[in-house]
């Protein structure tokens, strides 16, 4: 497995997981892997290990499978060569990351419309924030989409997946979003 690093570029700004990111943590970036599960990651040369937990995604450039915190490539040694072959063991899963499902009010009214159903995945006041997480989630997703409204004189951008006739389909694919750490809300689309 090719790893390499992410830091100052993307310090203080929200992971796909719903946390700040913290080039000072040790954490990890994963295209699929559940948000929560704990790796060691070890660097083959120097036998230098580290152990992160994923709570973003990514790595967004081909030919690499993971992106390390600053504080975990630096330890292993990926900092100073940017990439590295390294050995990945799977530790476990922290279950705080699986998320409960929320189901909006408006659905009950969706019933009545041909408007059908989405799973709206985070809102966000910054456009860059929603491309960010769009991205994230078209690793494993299909259907995602940014629904840009206006309340109270501000512009919010919604990352939504999915449309869907029947209510009950909405809230068993959310079901799979939230399992694997997603803020999940059933909710009407629109």
């Amino acid at each position: 497995m090719v790893a390499s690093w992410y830091g100052p570029d993307f310090h203080g700004k929200p992971t796909a997981s719903g946390e700040i990111y913290d080039m000072n943590a040790m954490t990890a970036a994963h295209k699929t892997l559940p948000f929560g599960t704990i790796l060691r990651v070890t660097n083959p040369n120097s036998g230098a290990s580290a152990k992160v937990v994923v709570n973003d995604r990514g790595p967004f450039i081909a030919g690499r499978d993971l992106d390390l915190s600053y504080s975990a490539a630096k330890d292993i040694g990926v900092y100073g060569p940017g990439t590295l072959t390294v050995e990945v063991d799977y530790l476990g899963r922290d279950m705080k990351y699986v998320k409960y499902i929320k189901v909006s009010d408006a659905v009950a009214s969706a019933a009545l419309s041909s408007s059908g159903y989405t799973i709206q995945i985070g809102a966000f006041a910054e456009q860059q924030n929603a491309l960010r997480l769009k991205s994230s989630l078209e690793f494993e997703y299909k259907g995602v989409y940014i629904k840009q409204i206006s309340a109270n004189g501000k512009t919010f951008y919604r990352v939504r997946v999915g449309k869907y006739n029947d209510k009950t389909k909405a809230i068993e694919y959310a079901k799979g979003l939230a399992e694997v750490g997603y803020d999940t809300l059933v909710t009407a689309a629109d």
